[in-house]
């Protein structure tokens, strides 16, 4: 069926203004025909998928499928896309299953999910992998990509928001019956019957580097983690989380988000380094350091200011290589070098106090191969002991409560 799009347009208001996502879009898709749609976060390349798939009407302009308007969700239309919320949490549960040791650090985005759908969901993985969930709680740091998901707030008040998305979530795993009056979320009696497997809840990874995001670590997160910068900048960072956390009456672990590139010698490593650049020109770079730019967060500022967009100064400590960070947002820079090399940059920020390390590479299967076997026979480790799982007994009486282990043993 032909997908015929007519001069589509959409709005979005915000601060007494009319921002255009979407401006007189014309396009004819035929049978057998591939569409790749590009564009910088908040184009509105999602906001185009939900208006094909009638998830979204409130727009001008018509979209045919097989020559019937699409006014509602149906049958014949559908899509698969990379949906931040649901994609990481559907790899995890499908590898749940065929893993007993491997944990899953996971993605919860506050302000684009209700805390209590957010706690279910963290039960139901938690209990089905035996728990083995982790949580990685991302406030944002692209103020366009998230009004492109309808979230209009400002930087300091998605940390806010994300300080009572965490109260509810936290009390709602920990089997209390939640009562909650905030600024930006409100719950009325809210229950969560079934508990997660790690009590009272799965650890807690969280991020952020301006005052209102250290904040907010310190008076929830159990893992306070930290993209790759030189030791004596996050020597200083792990400094300010503590004397944070201190206040609230609280202390945190910490742990630290690095691709590594790891080789026989010094030589064939930095040769790896420089060959996934190597097609990079400088008008590619400027281009992606101007999205990177525009983002209100204060830990992409810093990954930026660690290599200032310039390809002749990366190495940026010794063995720290920010080459990544000249296109790609978030996590940034990689430790380069032979194993030996590897492992001591890895000790020296352990002995700052990092006891937690999120590796990845490019590509990925084969630079987890370079680190594990020739890096992991240099580095101390150690194994956590299993997690005990409660199992309700019985039914659910009246969707409210379960029966109490004796009574069922007795009805049995």
């Amino acid at each position: 069926m032909t997908i015929s799009i007519d001069i589509v347009n959409k709005s979005f208001w915000k601060d007494k203004q009319t921002i255009r996502v979407l401006e007189d879009l014309r396009l004819s898709i035929i049978p057998g025909e591939f569409v790749t749609v590009i564009g910088p976060s908040g184009c509105g390349k999602s906001t185009l998928l939900k208006i094909i798939s009638g998830l979204d009407t409130a727009y001008d302009g018509q979209i045919l499928i097989g020559g019937r308007r699409i006014t509602e969700p149906g049958m014949k239309q559908g899509f698969i896309f990379q949906e931040h919320r649901l994609f990481p949490w559907l790899t995890a549960a499908a590898l749940a299953a065929e893993t007993t040791h491997l944990k899953f650090l996971v993605a919860l985005r506050p302000g684009l999910m209700q805390p209590s759908v957010a706690a279910r969901m963290t039960s139901t993985l938690d209990r089905l992998s035996g728990g083995r969930l982790l949580i990685n709680v991302v406030a944002g740091g692209s103020k366009e990509e998230l009004e492109g998901d309808g979230l209009f707030i400002s930087h300091d008040e998605r940390y806010e928001a994300t300080e009572e998305f965490l109260t509810i979530w936290k009390r709602l795993l920990n089997g209390e019956n939640v009562q909650f009056h905030g600024k930006h979320l409100q719950a009325e009696n809210g229950r969560l019957l079934f508990s997660p497997a790690q009590t009272p809840h799965p650890p807690v990874f969280f991020g952020g580097s301006s005052a209102a995001g250290i904040q907010a670590a310190a008076k929830h997160t159990d893992v306070y983690l930290t993209w790759g910068e030189p030791p004596a900048q996050v020597k200083e960072k792990i400094a300010q989380v503590k004397k944070q956390a201190e206040k609230e009456g609280r202390t945190v672990k910490f742990g630290i988000r690095l691709h590594v590139i790891v080789r026989d010698t010094e030589e064939e490593a930095w040769q790896a380094a420089e060959h996934l650049i190597r097609h990079l020109d400088q008008k590619t770079i400027d281009e992606a350091q101007k999205v990177l730019q525009r983002m209100d967060s204060v830990g992409q500022r810093r990954m930026v200011e660690l290599h200032q967009g310039r390809k002749d100064k990366l190495e940026i400590s010794p063995n720290l290589w920010a080459g990544i960070g000249l296109v790609r947002g978030g996590a940034g820079t990689a430790l380069v070098g032979d194993p030996q090399t590897a492992a001591e940059r890895i000790l020296e920020y352990e002995s700052l106090g990092i006891d937690t390390f999120i590796f990845s590479g490019y590509p990925h299967l084969e630079e987890a191969y370079y680190l594990a076997e020739l890096v992991f026979p240099l580095l101390p480790f150690k194994r956590s002991g299993a997690t005990g799982l409660s199992v309700p007994a019985g039914e659910i009486i009246g969707n409210n409560h379960f029966p109490d282990a004796a009574s069922a043993a007795s009805s049995s």
